[in-house]
């Protein structure tokens, strides 16, 4: 566990060069997401400074990842035609070099959705962003979630999250009250957000998409990727939730505490536990 003030000092350093580096690129983001975050997931992308692509048709999407920045993949409405393109994508980024990231919504639900999960694995995601009970099912525990929703703390998925990185060589980031990245050897949890996050649709699939901006910039740093998209949706929910007066100002005012993100923020307000 990065525990101590030294490294979560300096990782908040390396977070925030990364931020800067998303708002000077605007890395190109292929999203291949749900039909229910489509539209968040690009505003919060915009506002981040970073430019959304929602390419996800098998005739166009694996061509069109070879000049993406970074490419997510979001299982939420999954189809025969979107797992196909998933695939064919997923090991187009591969053999091009290019970072993706795996979110892999309510994977434990059905028979369709674990084997989906089991063929997207072995293509080698950067980062799997999932709560905690997709985590725990993903490292084949038994978990409390429903459908999408998470039913396990974040605590409980720690282990879970540990054996999946170490397993797969990728960096696992496990998000709820109390965020947890790692990538099977660091670790380090994140603090901030609000209780009005997961009353907002979609609010973890914009994640998800923002994770995959910053991995565009990281040049191979997967971990601090993911751990600079965290803190950025920490702070900023944190400080729309604190003006709020309930989901649907909390949305708007979230997406304007990202636009509004100061150059140090990172560092002054770093979330990292």
């Amino acid at each position: 566990m990065a525990d101590s003030l030294s490294d979560n000092a300096a990782l908040a350093r390396a977070s925030q060069d990364l931020y800067a580096a998303v708002r000077r690129d605007a890395p190109l983001v292929q999203c291949l997401t749900n039909f229910v975050s489509m539209n968040f997931a690009a505003n919060v992308l915009l506002a981040m400074g970073a430019s959304p692509a929602m390419v996800h048709a098998t005739d166009e999407a694996p061509e069109f990842a070879q000049i993406a920045g970074a490419v997510v993949i979001n299982i939420g409405t999954l189809s025969a035609p979107w797992l196909e393109s998933m695939l064919l994508t997923a090991d187009a980024a591969r053999q091009a070099g290019i970072p993706w990231v795996l979110d892999p919504v309510a994977h434990h639900a059905t028979a369709f959705r674990r084997d989906a999960v089991r063929r997207l694995l072995a293509l080698r995601p950067a980062i799997i962003r999932g709560n905690a009970s997709e985590i725990i099912a993903l490292a084949g525990g038994q978990s409390t979630g429903k459908g999408v929703d998470a039913r396990d703390a974040v605590a409980q998925a720690e282990q879970s999250a540990r054996a999946i990185a170490a397993a797969h060589q990728t960096v696992v980031a496990v998000t709820g009250e109390t965020d947890y990245v790692t990538d099977g050897q660091r670790a380090v949890r994140i603090t901030g957000g609000s209780a009005l996050m997961p009353r907002v649709t979609a609010t973890g699939c914009a994640l998800t998409a923002l994770v995959g901006a910053f991995a565009a910039v990281s040049k191979g740093d997967p971990y601090t990727a993911a751990v600079a998209a965290l803190s950025c949706f920490g702070i900023a929910g944190q400080r729309a939730g604190a003006l709020a007066d309930g989901p649907g100002s909390f949305a708007w005012r979230f997406l304007d505490g990202l636009a509004a993100l100061e150059t140090d923020s990172l560092t002054r307000e770093s979330p990292l536990r």
